[in-house]
């Protein structure tokens, strides 16, 4: 059985909630289980924090030992080097998901420290972009 890690940074415990217009209404709780009934032959690992150092831990802990990492790390994706140099450190191949198009947001989301150590980056998609990470990750 594959196993596959799903981590969400800062504030993104707050979907649903947060910012509708942008990140749509359904809190990832609600998503997750639609995700795992897609995947019924997968073992997926959901991890969230609003604290850099936690999703450093957790990339660490499992990194070496699952078969691959969906990452939307939020605004650490516009500032953390610590957690690129994570994701360069294991062995599990990561996709970066981003649910807004950053691209089309603010100039200083354009940048992303994650991206050069990601098999690859899908952005705008709504929450469908979680699920299309994990079926490019069950191709490696």
């Amino acid at each position: 059985m594959k196993k596959i890690l799903i981590i969400n940074g800062p504030n993104l415990n707050l979907l649903g909630k947060r910012e509708p217009a942008i990140y749509g209404s359904q809190s990832f709780l609600d998503y997750l289980k639609t995700i795992e009934d897609q995947f019924p032959n997968v073992q997926l690992r959901y991890f969230q924090s609003n604290h850099e150092g936690e999703l450093l831990d957790k990339i660490h802990e499992l990194g070496f030992d699952i078969d691959g990492i969906v990452i939307n790390a939020g605004a650490l994706t516009h500032t953390s080097i610590a957690l690129a140099d994570a994701l360069g450190a294991v062995t599990a191949p990561a996709v970066e998901v981003h649910i807004s198009n950053v691209h089309a947001r603010e100039s200083y989301r354009h940048h992303s420290y994650l991206s050069p150590k990601c098999k690859g980056v899908i952005v705008g998609l709504g929450l469908t972009g979680y699920e299309l990470a994990i079926r490019y990750l069950l191709t490696l």
